[in-house]
């Protein structure tokens, strides 16, 4: 199997000619409502067992690459009441160049023959309106996707056998199923395509870091399930 990495929420960048709209944000930039701290360093840290590696470095509340068109949360409360023709603008600069990238190197490996594991990384806050997210890691696919229900637990057998204290979770603190950047292309690529949503608390992140060891446990483990899975073809 070949492995695609992107990371939908890797920075909190807002174009100069936007940031007037952002000028009572505040520090919402910041949070992890502007992006997914600890997210872009992870995917640097897997990126050698990859074949292709893309981060999408514009924040979230501009647009959300990670949402579907027409999807409500599609723009954020700063930019949805752009009038239509900015709304295109960011669409046709940011959102289109950013999925039709990816989607059209996805196509052309599946095109080659080849089979596609697809891991889009994210953080979570451990906290979301009161509640704790009781989870270290969480692992989101769709449960009919045979292929992806298998990657993922064993792929949470090899973190488990790399540190026994680390709760991993499927399809926790999210459906694999809610909208998505890996839904969208699970439509796109009905066969060939194993699409995952790797979520890491960010209880684990300072100064928009990853701790080492953990980086490390999930490199080895994704490592182990590359590999076994190359061998039992």
């Amino acid at each position: 199997m070949n492995l695609f990495l992107t990371c939908e929420h890797a920075g909190n960048e807002i174009p100069e000619k936007y940031e007037e709209y952002f000028s009572k944000a505040g520090e919402v930039l910041e949070t992890h409502r502007g992006y997914d701290p600890g997210a872009l360093d992870l995917l640097k840290h897997l990126s050698p067992l990859a074949i292709f590696s893309q981060e999408y470095m514009i924040s979230r509340l501009l647009i959300e690459p990670n949402r579907s068109l027409g999807h409500p949360q599609l723009f954020s409360e700063f930019t949805v009441q752009l009038p239509e023709a900015q709304k295109e603008e960011l669409l046709r600069e940011y959102y289109l160049p950013y999925r039709n990238f990816v989607e059209g190197r996805i196509a052309d490996s599946i095109s080659e023959g080849k089979e596609i594991v697809h891991i889009s990384v994210h953080t979570f806050t451990p906290e979301l309106n009161g509640e704790l997210r009781d989870a270290d890691i969480g692992l989101l696919y769709d449960p009919v996707r045979k292929a992806e229900e298998e990657f993922c637990h064993e792929f949470k057998n090899q973190i488990f056998r790399q540190n026994s204290d680390l709760k991993t979770c499927f399809n926790y603190p999210y459906l694999g199923v809610d909208d998505g950047f890996t839904t969208y292309l699970r439509q796109r690529f009905p066969d060939h395509y194993v699409g995952i949503e790797l979520e890491v608390n960010q209880k684990y992140v300072q100064e928009n870091k990853m701790e080492k060891r953990l980086k490390n446990d999930i490199f080895e483990a994704l490592s182990k399930v590359l590999k076994e899975s190359i061998l039992s073809r």
